[in-house]
């Protein structure tokens, strides 16, 4: 069961694709943090990291997320795409930003891959405060 504030959200996915990509996306997420999804703004998020920078800035955020945009699924990596370079490169087809890894439709990765990195992203993200801004992983 998905909270009403999730649905409500997913409800307005026009895309056939990126609907279905994100019930996916909810199953593979809950698998991998073990959470329920929550919004946070528009992003449907799992868990919370604290974050805390050289300059002081400090918060939370979701320790792994996604959003289901118009072009493509974007798959949040606050630790930085670079930290998962070797697995990105099994992916499948897929571009990135610092921290993002968008993905136009599930059905054309390997979502085992994808399960991976969110694994990953999510235990380095969960393990007390988070030292440094994406952008610094080395991507």
């Amino acid at each position: 069961m998905t909270s009403p504030e999730v649905e409500a959200h997913l409800a307005k996915v026009r895309s056939a694709t990126r609907r279905r990509d994100a019930d996916t996306m909810i199953e593979l997420m809950r698998r991998v943090t073990g959470e329920e999804p929550r919004m946070w703004a528009t992003v449907v998020g799992f868990g919370e990291y604290h974050y805390k920078y050289a300059s002081g800035r400090e918060g939370g955020a979701p320790a792994a997320g996604f959003a289901p945009r118009g072009a493509a699924t974007t798959v949040y990596l606050s630790d930085g795409v670079g930290a998962h370079a070797e697995l990105l490169e099994k992916l499948g087809p897929h571009t990135t930003g610092v921290g993002c890894l968008y993905l136009k439709k599930l059905d054309d990765i390997d979502l085992e891959v994808l399960e991976t990195v969110v694994r990953r992203s999510y235990q380095s993200l969960t393990t007390g405060n988070y030292p440094h801004r994406a952008r610094e992983s080395g991507n």
